[in-house]
C-alpha cells in the first residue's frame, strides 16, 4: 500500500520507534500482552488489518490480563483528573443529575466488591442513565459471563482508541 493511502495517523503510528508504539498503545489499552500483540504485527497497511490484530490479540487475553486492562480504566462518573481520554468517553456522566452519579457510584461499588474491579462499559455515545441500566442489569451476572462481557466492551474501547489513533493527523 502506498502512503497516501494509509491514514496520517496510522503511517505515523507504523514510523514510530518501539518503545514510543509501545507508549502510544499503552494509552490505547493497559494490558501488556495486547500492546505486545498488536507491536509485532507493525506495520499495518491499512485501519482494518490493525483492528483485526486487536481483535485477535483481545481474543487471546487471559483472566489476568483482563485485569490488568481494567486497571487502566477509571469507574463510570469519576474519570482521571487530567485525562481527556476518560473525560471524552464518558461525557454522558458529565452533566447528570447528581442523584444519577451518587447512585452510579453506589451501584459501582456494589459491582466492584462483587467482581473485584472497575465496571467496565462502552460508554461513548451513552447516557448517564443508559450506563446505569446496563450496571444494573450486569450486576446480577455470573462473574465468567462478565468477564466475557467485559472482553467485549473492552474491544469497542480499543476500536474507538484505535481510530482515534489512526485519524489523527
Amino acid at each position: 500500500m502506498t502512503s497516501t493511502s494509509t491514514p496520517p495517523g496510522l503511517a505515523r503510528f507504523n514510523a514510530l520507534e518501539e518503545s514510543a508504539a509501545r507508549a502510544a498503545l499503552h494509552e490505547v489499552c493497559a494490558a501488556t500482552a495486547w500492546v505486545r500483540h498488536l507491536l509485532a504485527h507493525r506495520p499495518y497497511a491499512g485501519p482494518e488489518e490493525l483492528y483485526t490484530a486487536s481483535d485477535a490479540a483481545m481474543a487471546e487475553l487471559t483472566t489476568a490480563d483482563l485485569e490488568e486492562a481494567m486497571a487502566g480504566h477509571p469507574p463510570i462518573g469519576r474519570p482521571k483528573p487530567g485525562d481527556p481520554t476518560s473525560s471524552r468517553e464518558q461525557a454522558g456522566m458529565a452533566g447528570a443529575p447528581e442523584e444519577l452519579k451518587a447512585e452510579m457510584l453506589e451501584l459501582n461499588l456494589a459491582y466492584q466488591e462483587k467482581f473485584g474491579h472497575v465496571f467496565l462499559i462502552c460508554a461513548t455515545g451513552r447516557t448517564g442513565e443508559q450506563m446505569r441500566d446496563a450496571l444494573k442489569e450486569r450486576i446480577g451476572n455470573a462473574p465468567e459471563q462478565e468477564r466475557e462481557i467485559v472482553r467485549t466492551e473492552l474491544g469497542k474501547i480499543n476500536r474507538i482508541r484505535l481510530a482515534r489513533l489512526v485519524e489523527q493527523d
